[in-house]
């Protein structure tokens, strides 16, 4: 009987996971997450070596937060279309790249 009963949560559980990332499938991106992530790292690089004035520094930060807003607007209806996510990927490649030519021109702190 303890067997049947633990095969059977541990069965249950598999599915209820399932089912929740089933019905997350529709808005995650970990692209997306994940170049955010590697955009901040960035930004926090510049910071520790000087390479970005805190002028840079907001002016990055609120591109990077203006995207988070989108990628919210665009999930708020519970799904993320393919249009969307490119959309998104747009922006980040603009932001990346903002990120390098601040990183890479000659002011200093």
């Amino acid at each position: 009987m303890n067997r049947y009963t633990l095969k059977s949560v541990v069965v249950i559980g598999l599915v209820a996971f399932g089912l929740n990332a089933y019905a997350d499938r529709g808005t995650r991106d970990p692209g997306v997450n994940a170049r955010q992530h590697h955009q901040t790292d960035r930004i926090k690089q510049g910071v520790q070596s000087g390479e970005l004035t805190r002028h840079e520094v907001k002016g990055l930060r609120d591109e990077r937060k203006d995207i988070k807003q989108l990628e919210q607007a665009y999930k708020s209806d519970g799904s993320l279309s393919n249009t969307e996510r490119k959309d998104l990927h747009q922006e980040l490649n603009q932001l990346s790249g903002d990120i390098y030519q601040q990183k890479h021109d000659t002011q200093t702190r």
